[in-house]
């Protein structure tokens, strides 16, 4: 278990000791089980190599951990952000749709002052937008760590992602509609000392498409194929042959609670069935055919006269 593998456990651990979240039925955007557990995966397999590449590029010990995944709609995920922040705008191939980034400015300001070799604690206006030349130099970092999305989602849907532009404040950025579900992604991010949380914005039709695509296509071998095929077989004889009680039964009868006690032997009990009407043939208890009383040989018996469809 590596490092990051630990913190994210943490992570984990806390978030379930935390409250409960407001959850609005009149609104249901939720992802299915196992196509939220695919996607955190993925998320999970794109911080290990964000980390890394933030190690490597930055000359600072770095690591981004995976907290949470969830679908909400764009505005909801506009109004979670803080008022100023540095949204990165980023080209989504194949589809030209649009993901951000989203890292508070004193993370960004951070990586700048460790790129152009600083201590990494930037001072003055962390939250004012970014020079040309500094943002060249975060283009440059985010564009190394999203090369590695390609490889992260590989097992969920094909995908490039290119840097494309910076924004500042969440409000006026109207990357889709307001109602339109997108996936997002939270990190916490951490180099050096600083420690922030990011989150990544990706259209919810992106992703879904894709795990939709991988739940109707059939993996399997034909071994596999011809394997489950056989114990179904093997499933449906064995249905046919377990023993089942069938019962033949007169209409019944209400009686109070005195006509039960006195009841001896030779007494005789009504049952209010016409000679005419055939019995109901059951099993447990469900009406599956109607039946008229007769006899084979010696033995009574009961000839069909009415099967489920007519009763």
């Amino acid at each position: 278990m590596t490092v990051q593998d630990t913190q994210r456990e943490s992570a984990r651990r806390s978030k379930k000791r935390g409250l409960p979240e407001v959850y609005d039925f009149r609104r249901p955007m939720t992802l299915a089980r196992e196509h939220g557990r695919v996607l955190e995966m993925a998320f999970e397999t794109y911080a290990r190599q964000w980390g890394n590449q933030l190690s490597a590029r930055l000359r600072s010990l770095s690591t981004v951990t995976l907290e949470s995944v969830a679908m909400h709609s764009y505005d909801e995920y506009v109004r979670a952000l803080p008022g100023t922040t540095v949204m990165v705008l980023c080209n989504l191939e194949p589809g030209r749709t649009t993901a951000v980034v989203q890292v508070p400015g004193s993370m960004v300001m951070s990586w700048v002052d460790l790129l152009l070799g600083g201590p990494g604690r930037p001072s003055g206006d962390v939250d004012r937008e970014l020079t040309d030349i500094e943002f060249q130099l975060v283009r440059a970092l985010l564009q190394h760590s999203l090369a590695d999305i390609g490889y992260a989602f590989a097992s969920v849907v094909p995908m490039e992602a290119s840097v494309r532009a910076v924004q500042y404040n969440p409000q006026f950025v109207q990357v889709v509609p307001a109602s339109v579900p997108v996936i997002v992604a939270s990190f916490a991010l951490r180099v050096g000392e600083i420690e922030e949380t990011a989150s990544m914005m990706i259209p919810a039709e992106v992703l879904l498409t894709g795990l939709r695509a991988g739940d109707s296509a059939d993996s399997r071998t034909p071994d596999e194929v011809a394997a489950h095929a056989e114990a179904l077989a093997h499933l449906v004889r064995g249905v046919e042959d377990v023993p089942v009680p069938v019962a033949v039964r007169f209409s019944p009868v209400t009686v109070r609670p005195t006509d039960i006690i006195g009841l001896r032997i030779g007494a005789v009990l009504q049952l209010n069935h016409p000679t005419a009407r055939p019995l109901d043939v059951v099993v447990d208890d469900v009406v599956l055919a109607r039946a008229a009383a007769g006899t084979q040989g010696t033995r009574l018996a009961c000839r069909i006269v009415t099967s489920e469809e007519n009763v």
